[in-house]
């Protein structure tokens, strides 16, 4: 071939160009851009959805609640399991719709009541305040409460009236009795988008982290019954005015660890101080009695028997997630971040069992293959 043919068929000689996916390098950066642009996504879907997200992750919340007192009543009642669900739920319903009603219809002149006490308290604390010149005479009480409203965080549409509550808390409860009867489903469901190697891992994972739950709920119900009884009962003997109301929004508040311990100590204690000197002191006592019991006798003991959490990761965990979404991600921050922690634990003896595989001698057997089966939740 000439040297000129030589040439003409140089220049003509085709590289590959950005279109070109039969290119191993495009190929893998195809790839590597498409999982960026997924990651981007999912975090906007995450922005956008947090509401509904909470909204699912509560249901779950309350189906582990659910099943952890089937499987309870299944160690003194011998029946079957829908039986026993169906026990739970009616006895769970009764007492949410209980709540409501008593704080609906019962205490509703109690709690303008203790509205009025609040605000006739913290002018009582401003003016003493101010008799030492700390300068807070433009500061008025509903300022407060705005403040320290939107401290905890901004509340959405989905929570920011009554109406919107009762929906969240309905949609909490239906997404939750689904999971709770057939919660192997949704389980599979989940394995069945994994790789084959990794589903044994997942099922391993989302057992502990219903165990964690199931056990975490079962505390905090705990604390929540022995905080509200108990500030009741101590506050009527102490002749505490609204003792009903104040135990009431104790138990409930219990649900928030240390946010919800400040909160309703701050009421008891105006409320206390309201009626007199002593029966303020009075309220201060049952406080300082109500939280020891709980912090020294409770929390340790669930602490025990499902995960350790530390006050401060569990403080700043609510902190940011009311911040970013209102009072339901309060609510749900130490659910969250105890199943985090419990997956990760999970991980981690997962990774130390897979290089302890590692290390071990080869074996050469020859096993018939098996299939794993997961046992039916009892």
């Amino acid at each position: 071939m000439s040297e000129a043919g030589a040439d003409h068929v140089e220049r003509h000689v085709e590289r590959p160009g950005p279109a070109e996916l039969r290119d191993p390098l495009i190929r893998h950066e195809l790839k590597r851009a498409s999982v960026w642009f997924g990651l981007g996504l999912a975090i906007l879907g995450v922005m956008f959805l947090a509401q509904p997200l909470l909204l699912i992750l509560g249901g779950v919340v309350f189906a582990a609640t659910l099943d952890g007192g089937t499987r309870l009543l299944g160690r003194i009642l011998p029946i079957g399991r829908g039986w026993r669900l169906l026990i739970v739920t009616i006895f769970a319903l009764a007492f949410i719709v209980g709540t409501i009603w008593l704080a609906g219809v019962q205490l509703t002149s109690q709690a303008a009541a203790l509205r009025d006490t609040v605000t006739a308290q913290v002018n009582r604390v401003l003016q003493y305040a101010q008799s030492f010149g700390l300068g807070v005479e433009a500061l008025q009480p509903q300022q407060l409460v705005e403040q320290a409203m939107s401290s905890i965080g901004r509340l959405t549409s989905a929570v920011s009236s009554v109406l919107g509550g009762l929906t969240s808390l309905v949609m909490i409860i239906v997404i939750g009795l689904f999971i709770a009867v057939e919660p192997r489903i949704y389980e599979r469901g989940i394995a069945w988008m994994l790789p084959i190697e990794n589903r044994e891992r997942f099922y391993r994972t989302s057992e502990r982290m219903g165990f964690t739950l199931r056990r975490l709920m079962a505390g905090r119900l705990l604390g929540m019954v022995v905080e509200g009884v108990g500030t009741w009962i101590l506050l009527l003997v102490g002749g505490v005015p609204m003792a009903a109301l104040l135990g009431l929004l104790t138990g409930i508040l219990a649900f928030l660890p240390n946010i919800g311990a400040i909160v309703s100590g701050l009421l008891i204690i105006l409320v206390g101080f309201s009626a007199g000197v002593e029966t303020g002191i009075w309220a201060i006592a049952v406080y300082a009695i109500v939280q020891v019991v709980d912090g020294y006798l409770i929390v340790p003991y669930v602490a025990r028997k499902t995960v350790d959490l530390a006050p401060a990761l569990v403080l700043g965990a609510q902190l940011i997630f009311g911040a970013l979404f209102g009072i339901l991600g309060l609510a749900l921050a130490d659910p969250i971040v105890a199943m985090i922690k419990a997956a990760l634990e999970q991980k981690s003896e997962d990774d130390e069992d897979d290089a302890e595989d590692d290390l071990a001698p080869p074996t050469t057997s020859i096993m018939p293959a098996t299939v794993t089966v997961r046992p039916a939740r009892n």
